[in-house]
């Protein structure tokens, strides 16, 4: 295990773990060069010195190297230091399928579908890469925080070849493994489809379809029995759900999607037309047998590739924090194996075969020769017919029976290994919701207990998939305080997140609506988002008659309006320099940042024409004496006119910045000997 704070690539800080499997452990660490979190997979210190594991960890880092997909769980980097190899990934959080369908029981038609269409897009990413992951399942697919399925742990992909097949030496969790796969015949992309169809009878089930004793079992299962309609545990199942899962889960590759894209396809129509008769499960394909028969070789195979897989790596390894399998855990190096063995012998293993066969031989006709010399000396003795007359030992063997143990309660490993030490088998007649019995204890059996059956009888268990899921009522909550209306969510057992938003009809504080709605049934637990009004985006428009400029500026501002002159106009009844009349109207409601504009007094009108045509009237323009008029507060260029009708020219001298004047106003003025005026102005 790394110590925390130990950089790798003098660049990845290691945080903290956040699992282990079988080959490697998982850290949270922290990239320092692109200041982002990550996950950095590190294979443990019993395999950094076999050359072998390491080019399998290097190999998955290889294989997911070029998937950069939302639906994905990206690899960023791959390195080595001072004798580590790691591989650095995208750190996800959140909640293995696995780990959600344990906990919800069974997921509904509509989740199913949702959470099938993104797991299918990262797989056909995968495809358009030549990549067959190999190892679909849940433990594989992530939920995130915020609702993106991502496919994980390409630890046991290959690249497929120009004729699209591949090493089949490797075999994923047997539970979703397809009847190809589990054979050892060729793998491609209908593999994964297979797998994802299992995923999903999971998923709308609560369960895998095949169970068994051992992985033997299940996987001859696999090759030799039909998946079991979904439709007979769920029965309010959409049809066109029903179609797809059976289409994925054919026995026949053949007879399944040909590409992920056909299946997205499917999925999605399922959901606007659940019922319909839309998904093409074509006929019997002639040379296509449903049933894959297996040799005793073929049997015997798949027992010693599970036998290595038991002796050396535990099955189902969980990193938590959003990190299934590591894919080094459950039958990643096993197709190594054959090579291992085949490099045995003499040296190289050049000569192993002929001596091996020679010593099989030999010993095969001593054993005949012996058993011939057995037989004619017991034969000659009356041995045998003195055993068909005293010894009923076969017809005892044929007709023993035992008593039935008493199951309920029992887990379901717990009931297999009482079944197994009476002999008996185990089988499951339903899984039903229980209030009274968890999840994966033995609610009722037959035969019963204390009856006495034949050896080999298989026992079928009714088993518990936990209590029925309680749904309860949004409450309604529009109009209450913030805190009042989190007070009731969660005491009514749902998970509160707020989020504000203006509202120009509720005041700030209170509760606008609620997602889901007030009064729609939930599960308990489910998130509901509180929209909690932060007061309008409107503000009144002030009255602004009678204002200077000045103080018009400073009140629009305090109450985030701005404000401008349109226009001076002559007035009687408002003297010089103040608002006359502005737009829009005091009262009015308006965005805030609203821009008001106002017309500004000129004082009243002069009428006396006589007097304007005195040209030695003061003030009068080229008039010598004349009154210079004060244009502070006016518009630049409004002030350069006034002043030049007056005989006096003006121009801007300066800038300044003023907090209480409009910027373009005249902040000041001077009047020169010459009879020019400079005009310093406002710069906000």
């Amino acid at each position: 295990m790394l110590k925390e704070g130990i950089f790798l690539g003098k660049r990845y800080e290691i945080l903290e773990r956040v699992g282990s499997g079988g080959m490697a452990d998982v850290y949270k660490g922290k990239d320092h060069k692109l200041n982002r979190y990550v996950a950095v997979k590190v294979l443990k210190s019993d395999y950094r010195s076999d050359e072998i594991f390491i080019q399998k960890f290097l190999s998955e880092a290889q294989a997911a190297a070029g998937l950069m997909h939302p639906n994905v769980v990206n690899v960023y980097d791959v390195g080595q230091d001072r004798g580590l190899y790691y591989m650095v990934m995208e750190l996800v959080e959140g909640i293995t399928l696995k780990d959600y369908i344990e906990k919800k029981g069974q997921l509904s038609a509509n989740e199913t579908i949702s959470i099938s269409i993104q797991m299918a897009t990262g797989i056909q990413a995968a495809h358009d890469q030549h990549i067959i992951h190999r190892d679909i399942k849940p433990q594989n697919i992530i939920i995130s925080i915020d609702g993106k399925v991502k496919v994980t742990d390409f630890g046991i992909a290959r690249a497929t070849t120009s004729t699209q097949t591949i090493s089949t030496n490797v075999m994923g969790s047997v539970h979703y493994t397809s009847p190809e796969h589990a054979k050892g015949g060729n793998v491609d992309e209908k593999s994964d489809i297979y797998s994802a169809g299992i995923t999903m009878y999971e998923m709308i089930t609560g369960h895998v379809p095949f169970d068994g004793d051992s992985t033997v079992s299940v996987a001859i299962k696999h090759l030799q029995e039909e998946i079991p309609s979904p439709v007979k545990e769920v029965p309010e199942i959409p049809y066109s759900l029903e179609c797809i899962i059976l289409k994925c889960t054919q026995k026949n590759a053949e007879r399944r999607y040909q590409n992920c894209q056909e299946l997205i396809m499917d999925l999605k129509r399922s959901l606007v037309d659940p019922e319909g008769d839309f998904v093409n499960n074509p006929e019997y394909i002639p040379g296509g047998d449903e049933t894959i028969m297996m040799s005793d070789e073929d049997k015997r195979r798949i027992q010693n590739r599970n036998n290595y897989q038991q002796d050396y790596y535990e099955e189902e390894e969980d990193y938590g924090g959003g990190y299934g399998d590591d894919g080094y855990g459950d039958d990643e190096y096993d197709d190594y194996e054959d090579d291992y063995e085949r490099s045995r012998g003499n040296g190289d293993g050049s000569g192993s075969v002929v001596g091996t066969v020679l010593k099989v031989v030999v010993t095969l006709a001593i054993i005949v020769i012996a058993a011939v010399i057995i037989f004619m000396v017991v034969k000659s003795e009356g041995f045998f017919d003195k055993m068909s007359i005293d010894s009923p030992i076969k017809e005892e063997e044929e007709t023993k029976q035992v008593s039935v143990p008493y199951l309920i309660g029992l887990t379901e490993d717990e009931a297999k290994d009482a079944l197994s030490k009476e002999g008996l088998g185990y089988g499951v007649s339903e899984r039903v919701q229980s209030d009274e019995f968890e999840r994966g204890q033995i609610i009722s059996q037959s035969p019963e207990a204390d009856q006495k059956v034949d050896v080999n009888t298989e026992i079928l268990v009714s088993v518990s998939i936990g209590k029925a899921i309680e749904k309860k009522k949004v409450p309604e909550v529009a109009g209450q305080d913030e805190a009042a209306a989190k007070n009731m969510m969660a005491n009514s057992g749902f998970v509160v997140e707020v989020e504000q938003r203006e509202d120009d009809n509720v005041p700030a504080g209170k509760v606008i609506t609620t997602a889901p709605a007030g009064g729609v049934e939930v599960v308990e637990g489910t998130k509901i988002i509180l929209y909690v009004s932060k007061g309008s985006n409107k503000v009144t428009v002030p009255s602004l008659k009678d204002m200077t400029k000045e103080q018009a500026a400073n009140l629009l501002a305090s109450m985030e309006l701005t404000g401008s002159v349109s226009g001076e106009e002559f007035s009687d009844d408002v003297e010089e320099g103040k608002i006359i009349s502005q737009s829009p109207a005091a009262g009015e409601k308006v965005p805030k940042n609203t821009p008001i504009t106002y017309v500004v007094s000129k004082g009243k009108e002069d009428k006396d024409d006589d007097k304007d045509k005195d040209p030695d009237r003061p003030g009068y323009p080229g008039s010598s004496g004349g009154d210079m008029p004060n244009v502070k507060g006016m518009e630049a260029g409004y002030a350069i006119s006034i002043l030049d009708s007056y005989g006096y020219p003006a121009s801007i001298i300066d800038y300044e910045t003023n907090s209480t004047m409009i910027s373009g106003y005249v902040i000041s003025q001077t009047l020169y000997d010459d009879g020019t005026v400079g005009l310093v102005v406002s710069q906000n």
